[in-house]
C-alpha cells in the first residue's frame, strides 16, 4: 500500500472510530420545560431518531414532574410501545397547535408488544409518570406551552 493510500485509509479509520465514540458517549439530551394545565414538567428532549427509538427504555424511574418530550418533524399517528420499560407511564399526544389530541393512562411494561397510537395526528408526545394526568386533571383539548 502506497503512502497516499495509507494516509487515506488511516483517516477513514480515525473518522469511523471517533464517530463511534461520539455516538456511544454523547452527552445526555437537552432538558427543557413543558407546561401542561399550569404544571411545569422538566423534560428531556427526544428530538433525533436515535433518542426517539431509545426513549425511556431501560430506565428505572422518572423524577417527580419529569418527563420525556418527543419532537417529530411533522404531525402523524406516532405509535409507542413499552419495550424494555421498567415502570408505568402516561402518554400524551400533542398536535402542531400545542393542543392535546390523545392520552393513554397507566401504560404498563407488561403491555409490550401492544402499540399505543393517537386517534388524531400529533407532532409531539410527552411521556410522564403514571398518575400525573389524573393528578393534574389533564384532558384532551388542553393546551400545552413550551
Amino acid at each position: 500500500m502506497g503512502p497516499i493510500r495509507f494516509r487515506i485509509f488511516f483517516l477513514l479509520v480515525a473518522a469511523a472510530v471517533s464517530g463511534g465514540f461520539f455516538y456511544f458517549y454523547a452527552p445526555p439530551s437537552p432538558v427543557s420545560d413543558v407546561y401542561v394545565s399550569g404544571q411545569k414538567i422538566a423534560v428531556e428532549l427526544a428530538n433525533t431518531p436515535a433518542k426517539r427509538i431509545q426513549g425511556l427504555s431501560g430506565r428505572n424511574a422518572l423524577g417527580q414532574n419529569e418527563g420525556m418530550f418527543f419532537v417529530f418533524e411533522k404531525p402523524d399517528y406516532y405509535a409507542f410501545w413499552m419495550r424494555d420499560m421498567n415502570f408505568k407511564i402516561d402518554i400524551i399526544w400533542i398536535d402542531e397547535n400545542k393542543k392535546i389530541v390523545d392520552i393513554v393512562k397507566n401504560a404498563a411494561p407488561e403491555s409490550y408488544p401492544e402499540k399505543f397510537s393517537p386517534q388524531s395526528p400529533a407532532q409531539y408526545v410527552l411521556e410522564v409518570n403514571a398518575g400525573l394526568v389524573d393528578e393534574h386533571k389533564i384532558n384532551i383539548g388542553d393546551r400545552v406551552e413550551f
